[in-house]
Order: C-alpha cells, then sequence, then structure tokens
C-alpha cells in the first residue's frame, strides 16, 4: 500500500517540484491542493500518512492549517511539516504549538529538503504501522474480553442451574427473576451496564440453598420455626460461596446473594442492613424474586394472582421494599405480564444456556 501524502501550497511550481520529489521511489501517492479549504475538507473524508503546508497562503496561513488539521481525529498523530522561508523563531514556535512535526526550508533545489523529505515519508509510514499494530491489538484485547464475558456468563448460568435442579418445581424462576431485575434496574435509569450485569447475576440470588437439606427444601407445606432458621442461612451462605471472586460479575452476584433478604426497614436477614445500606442490586432482585415467588405455584401454597401481588408490593414498599425499586417495577407493568406468561415452560436445561443471554 502506498504512502499517502497531502501537499498544500498556493503555489503550482512548489507543488510540482513537491508531487515530482516526493513520488520519485514509487512508494508515496502524493495529493496536492492549491486551495487549503479544499485541502481539510480532502482530510475529513481521507486517511493521509503525512501532511506539507506552505505557511504563507491565501484564505488561510500554514500555522491556522495545522491547527484545523489536527482538530481532525484521523490526523492527530500523522506527521505535519510546515514549508517556509522564514527563521522567525516566534513563528516557528506558534507553529509547533499548532501541532507541526517539523519544517522544511522552501527553496526547490536543496539537498536538505530533498533528504529530510524522504526520511519524513519514513516517519509518516512508520506512524501508519504503529496505528494499524494499535487497531490490531485492540480488536484482539476486545475479542480477548469478549470471550472472557461469555465463559462469565456461562459460569453462571450453570451455577443458577444446579439450583434449579434442586427446586424444580420453581420452573424458570430464576430466568424471570432476571428479567424483572433488568426491567427495574433500567426504569431506575441505571447505567447500560450495570442493568446487564444485574440481569446476568440476578440468577445466583439463591445459589445458597445448595447447603440446604432436601428435606427442609423440598418440604411439601409449610416450615416451622427451626426450619425457617436454616433456610435463612442460604443468604449467607450463598454470599460465601461467591466471596472474593476477581469476576465483576461473581461479585455483584455475592452482593445479591447475601443482601435480596434484606428489607428496607432493617428488619430483614442476615444483617440486618436498613435503606440505602443495601446494595442496589439487592433491592432489585428482592422485588423480583418475591414477586416470582408469589406468582409461581410451590409445594406448600398455590400461586397467587399476579394483581394480588401486585398490590402484596404497593402494601409493603417502604417497609419490605424500596419504594423506588417497586415504582420502577410497576411502572413496567405491561412488560412484567409478558414476562410472566412467556416463561411458564419447565426447567431450562444446559441445553438452553443462550437463554440469560442480554438481549
Amino acid at each position: 500500500m502506498l504512502t499517502q501524502a497531502l501537499l498544500v501550497d498556493d503555489s503550482r511550481s512548489v507543488l510540482d517540484f513537491l508531487k515530482r520529489h516526493i513520488e520519485a521511489d514509487g512508494m508515496v501517492q502524493a495529493t496536492a491542493f492549491l486551495d487549503p479549504l479544499q485541502a481539510i475538507a480532502a482530510a475529513r473524508s481521507r486517511d493521509f500518512d503525512i501532511v506539507l503546508v506552505d505557511y504563507e497562503m491565501p484564505k488561510m496561513d500554514g500555522i491556522a492549517f495545522i491547527r484545523a488539521l489536527r482538530s481532525l481525529p484521523r490526523c492527530a498523530e500523522i506527521p505535519v511539516v510546515m514549508i517556509t522561508s522564514i527563521e522567525d523563531d516566534e513563528v516557528r514556535m506558534q507553529a509547533l504549538q499548532a501541532g507541526a512535526t517539523d519544517f522544511l526550508p522552501k527553496r526547490p533545489q536543496s539537498l536538505e529538503m530533498r533528504v529530510r523529505l524522504r526520511n519524513l515519508v519514513r516517519l509518516g509510514l512508520a506512524v501508519r504501522k504503529l496505528n494499524d499494530r494499535t487497531v490490531h491489538l485492540a480488536s484482539e484485547v476486545a475479542a480477548a474480553t469478549q470471550k472472557l464475558q461469555e465463559r462469565e456468563e456461562e459460569i453462571i448460568l450453570r451455577l443458577a442451574l444446579a439450583v434449579e435442579y434442586r427446586d424444580n418445581d420453581t420452573g424458570e424462576h430464576t430466568l424471570r427473576v432476571a428479567k424483572y431485575s433488568r426491567l427495574i434496574a433500567e426504569e431506575l435509569g441505571l447505567s447500560e451496564r450495570l442493568c446487564r450485569d444485574i440481569y446476568l447475576a440476578a440468577p445466583l440470588h439463591d445459589i445458597g440453598k445448595v447447603a440446604i437439606p432436601d428435606n427442609i427444601l423440598l418440604k411439601p407445606g409449610r416450615l416451622n420455626e427451626e426450619e425457617m432458621a436454616i433456610i435463612r442461612t442460604h443468604a449467607a451462605i450463598g454470599g460465601r460461596i461467591l466471596a472474593d471472586s476477581h469476576c465483576e460479575l461473581i461479585q455483584l452476584g455475592a452482593a445479591i446473594a447475601v443482601g435480596h433478604h434484606e428489607r428496607w426497614d432493617g428488619t430483614g436477614y442476615p444483617r440486618g442492613l436498613k435503606g440505602p445500606e443495601i446494595p442496589i442490586a439487592a433491592r432489585v432482585v428482592a422485588v423480583a424474586d418475591v414477586f416470582d415467588a408469589l406468582t409461581t405455584k410451590r409445594p406448600y401454597k398455590e400461586a397467587m394472582p399476579l394483581t394480588d401481588a401486585r398490590d402484596y408490593l404497593l402494601k409493603r414498599s417502604g417497609q419490605e421494599f424500596d419504594p423506588a425499586c417497586v415504582d420502577a417495577f410497576l411502572s413496567r407493568w405491561d412488560d412484567v405480564l409478558a414476562i410472566a406468561r412467556a416463561h411458564t415452560a419447565p426447567l431450562p436445561t444446559l441445553k438452553d444456556a443462550g437463554a440469560l443471554a442480554p438481549q
């Protein structure tokens, strides 16, 4: 690929000289302009590897041209050379401050000009290779990051399914909780990244149930006080299972697991956190989890009608739940109904690993 040079000078003879010498070795293709404004317009739409510009021109002098050129993202790093016969230090300093890389004397037959011109072309080529390498590396990093995220998401899905297979009467509980949680997070105005992460980490909220004995977890009836005390340990256990991870999604999952049974009024468990002390992700999932638990048939109860579950959230807003989360959830009621009606299938399997992919 040829090195692309942009030449700007109001003298046709100088342009012809520059073009002839810069293209002499067949490695450079030069585009020449007598009008600096036309040259700026070309630089907005084309990539150049090196720019040579005269200092004294009508419409725009070389310093103003360099400032305008440097404001273009595609021209931020390339060599820009000002051609001038002026030896004024102040003019040169202004040119350097504007973004000039070097200067060339305006003496067409100068040996110095020819040698320096050749070296500057090499510099332009080196800058392009470096930029190309930077773009390539950025692409590789992005691909590696994407693969890492996909692996994290798969791990989370498999962990969540491990809990579902133990408590399989809840059907697609984790998927519905994930989708309800995303609705709430979006309506709260949380960042796009945090909404995504809450969606992916929400299925881990009950991971601690893997430590609960089957005779309690699967009991076909209401639990007594001793059994309730045992099942309540699942929040702290879930936090310990996911604690100290280097994965941000797992860290978020830990905060959700340990905090989704805390209450807004401070009477929840395991730590009795109150109000904003409870992580926002846990507050979001608390609303989603309780709503889905109420509207899902369990061994010890029938499913509550959706409207009754909505009234339950309203009555306990400000006591059990963050009022902002309840308001956000109910403001998306049509979407809630769509999720509730769409996800009533049997327990998903690992074959359905795409179910939790961001949508």
